[in-house]
Order: structure tokens, then C-alpha cells, then sequence
């Protein structure tokens, strides 16, 4: 299929061009874009195809797509920024900020354990009614009362969609704002970036639809499939319960509402912001260029928090390539190279395909979006790693990057 690519590549970078038009011409993108900056100047902007299935919108320079995890990455820096303030202390109990977190045994988790998916708090300890993520005081109170899954400290396991509400509960009850107004306050908006949490109504016009793979075992099938009806994860009495905690964790969210106003309109975060490919490499690239945090602060939020080679326990059951993920706090670790060549740079990816990411050694940051649906960061979906590919082949050529990164 030859689908006409729209936007600007720096001289050079010509072949992330060639990477993005082979995507839709053999591997089944509907439409996406990619960005990449260098030294905080954009070297690639480009965007093509369609914002629905039926061919109706052309995907355009602003179109705005549900990213997915890649959402995590901005939540996560809410925080930093927090901490980096002095207003966050990350080994401080969570309860110091969040009281009604201390009970059923909590009042000791030190909010680094929220970033780095190591509070055993993967979904709340009862069903809740599907529809329910909506209502954030009542996900919050659920997970206040919650058990943790394991003894927290002692594992990780990812926290898929419990994440977003744990986070975002400290920077509401530090800064007094949600986390979709403060990453709004404090980040995207001096920045004039493309990047939602909470997606103005609007803005809708602009949102691309998802769309399920090729094959058909799309979208919401997809989700749930990856984390709702994957093997019960291999913990000590997890097995025991009655429920696989991953399909408590997703029941109450709605995978199947993805496109509708209320879903783009909630406050997921970590698992429904809105962004263009540009918006979110405009972010990364300031923590590129070491512009939004302190040298400390970077060097903090990626430094790994679990042990080598220690599985986790939620995807070690659902993806292999990333049972021993290495998390720093909020952040993929570039183990597998989805980064580039760099092993310190750091980023996030989402379900589905999208990807972001910065590498603060080379002054480098890239994004990835897209509305078809892919295997995401389980290692099958390769769109963005042959972008990724391109532009450090492009770096290097140019003498920009070394030859290792």
C-alpha cells in the first residue's frame, strides 16, 4: 500500500523517512507519527495515513492517538518534579502524604516502591464494577484498603493500570491538582506540547481511533489478552485467589470504550494519554538536554531499582522478553536496546506499539505513535525499533552519537 508521508526530516535523516513509508507498506500501519530531536532541535516530524479505519480522516500534523503505558513516562516525571522540588521525598512513606494508604498494612511503602512497581498493589482487593476507573476517588479508596498482592519490597510486578492512580494520588495530595492539570501546569503547557492526560472535549476531533491488528485480535482483545487472561502470575498465594489479580486489575477499566468522549476525557494515567508523536519528544527532549531536571533528579529516576535479572511478576507471565524487565523509578531501562545503543538513555512504551524515549548523553529524544494496533513491548511489534534503527544510523553517520552511543 503506498501511502503518502507528510512533514520534514533534517538532511540526512532521510531514512527514518524510508523506515515510516515501509511501515505502511509492509507492516499494516493505519496511521502514525514519529519525531526525534537532536540537542533539543526537531531532526524528524512526520505523520501519514489514516485516523480511522474506514479511510475517512488522513491522519494530520496534530492528530492526537491514546498512547497507551507511554502515558507512565509523564506521570512518572510529575513526581520527579515534585522530588526535585523538595516537595516529594521518594523514600518517605506513602501514608505521610496519602494517610488512609496506611492501612492493611501499608504504612511503611516508601513511594519509590509506587514508581518502580514494587508496592504489590497490581489491582484493588475486590471487584469493582466494570466502568469503575472513572471514578478516581472510588479506585483510590479501594486501593487504600487494598492488601498488598505480595510483601511489597520483596518482588516487582507490574502495575498496568493501578500505576496511574497510586502516582497520581501523591502529586494530587503534594500539589493539590490532579495529575493531568499539574502535567499541565508544570510540563506541556510552557512547553506548547501535544501530550493529554484527561483530554479536553475539545480536542476530541483531533483523536485518532484505535484499531485492532491485522489479524483481528485487536485492541480491547488485545489488552486483555496481554494482562487479563495471561497465566496467573507465579507468586505465593496469588494463586490461591479465586481471581487472577491482572483481570481484577483491567475489569474495571474500559478496553472496550478506547475511542468514546468519556474515556479520552478520564484521567487514566497510566494508561490513557493523548499525544502527537512531536508532543511527547518535546518533553523527553528537555530531560535530554537536561532542562526540566536537576542533574540529581535524572540520575535518580534511572537508576535501577530491581535486582539483575529479577522477574517480574505480572509480565514475566505474559510477555518472555520482559520477565526480568529492569525498571528504574517510573521508567523502561534500555536493557533490550528499544532505546538505541545508549543503555542509560530511558523511556516508556505503551500497549499497542507507541514508544518515547530520551538519551541524555547523546541530547537525543524520539517518539513513536500509532493507532494500529501491534504487539507492543512484547518484542513482536518491530515498527519502532526499525525507526529507532534509522535515526542512530542517521546520528552516526553524522558523527553525532559514537559508534557504541
Amino acid at each position: 500500500m503506498t501511502v503518502r508521508v507528510h512533514g520534514t526530516c533534517a538532511p540526512g535523516f532521510e531514512g527514518v523517512r524510508a523506515e515510516f513509508e515501509r511501515s505502511f507498506a509492509e507492516r499494516d500501519e493505519l496511521g502514525a507519527s514519529v519525531a526525534a530531536t537532536l540537542g533539543g532541535e526537531v531532526v524528524v516530524d512526520l505523520w501519514g495515513g489514516d485516523a480511522d479505519r474506514s479511510g475517512t480522516r488522513p491522519w494530520g500534523r496534530d492528530t492526537l492517538v491514546n498512547v497507551y503505558s507511554t502515558t507512565k513516562g509523564m506521570t512518572a516525571l510529575c513526581a520527579h518534579l515534585l522530588a526535585d522540588r523538595g516537595e516529594l521525598d521518594l523514600d518517605a512513606p506513602v501514608a505521610r502524604y496519602w494517610p488512609r494508604f496506611a492501612q492493611a498494612g501499608k504504612g511503611d511503602i516508601p513511594v519509590r516502591w509506587l514508581l518502580s512497581h514494587r508496592a504489590g498493589l497490581i489491582a484493588p482487593g475486590e471487584p469493582m464494577a466494570p466502568g469503575a476507573a472513572y471514578d478516581w476517588e472510588k479506585v483510590t479508596e479501594a486501593l487504600a484498603a487494598t492488601t498488598p498482592w505480595w510483601r511489597p519490597g520483596t518482588a516487582q510486578g507490574y502495575h498496568a493500570v493501578t500505576f496511574g492512580f497510586l502516582v497520581g494520588e501523591v502529586v494530587r495530595r503534594v500539589s493539590g491538582l490532579s495529575l493531568g492539570e499539574f502535567l499541565r501546569a508544570e510540563v506541556t503547557g510552557p512547553l506548547g506540547a501535544d501530550v493529554h492526560v484527561g483530554t479536553p472535549e475539545s480536542e476530541h476531533g483531533r483523536c485518532a481511533d484505535l484499531a485492532p491488528p491485522v489479524s483481528g485480535a485487536g485492541g480491547a482483545g488485545a489488552a486483555r489478552s496481554t494482562f487479563g487472561d495471561a497465566p496467573k502470575p507465579p507468586v505465593g498465594g496469588l494463586d490461591d485467589h479465586p481471581m487472577a489479580p491482572v483481570t481484577l486489575a483491567l475489569h474495571y477499566v474500559p478496553l472496550g470504550d478506547v475511542n468514546s468522549a468519556a474515556y479520552r476525557s478520564a484521567e487514566l494515567p497510566a494508561a490513557n494519554g493523548h499525544a502527537t508523536a512531536r508532543g511527547l519528544a518535546a518533553v523527553y527532549a528537555e530531560l535530554a538536554c537536561g532542562r526540566l531536571l536537576s542533574p540529581g533528579a535524572l540520575e535518580r529516576l534511572r537508576t535501577r531499582q530491581s535486582e539483575q535479572d529479577e522477574p517480574d511478576l505480572v509480565l514475566g507471565a505474559a510477555t518472555p522478553l520482559a520477565e526480568s524487565w529492569p525498571w528504574g523509578l517510573g521508567y523502561m531501562l534500555n536493557q533490550y536496546g528499544q532505546a538505541g545503543p545508549n543503555p542509560r538513555a530511558f523511556g516508556h512504551g505503551g500497549m499497542g506499539g507507541s514508544y518515547a524515549f530520551a538519551d541524555p548523553e547523546n541530547r537525543v529524544s524520539y517518539a513513536y505513535t500509532m493507532n494500529r494496533m501491534g504487539a507492543g513491548t512484547s518484542g513482536e511489534d518491530l515498527r519502532s525499533v526499525h525507526l529507532v534503527g534509522a535515526l542512530y544510523r542517521a546520528l552516526r553517520e553524522r558523527g553525532a552519537v559514537p559508534e557504541q552511543g
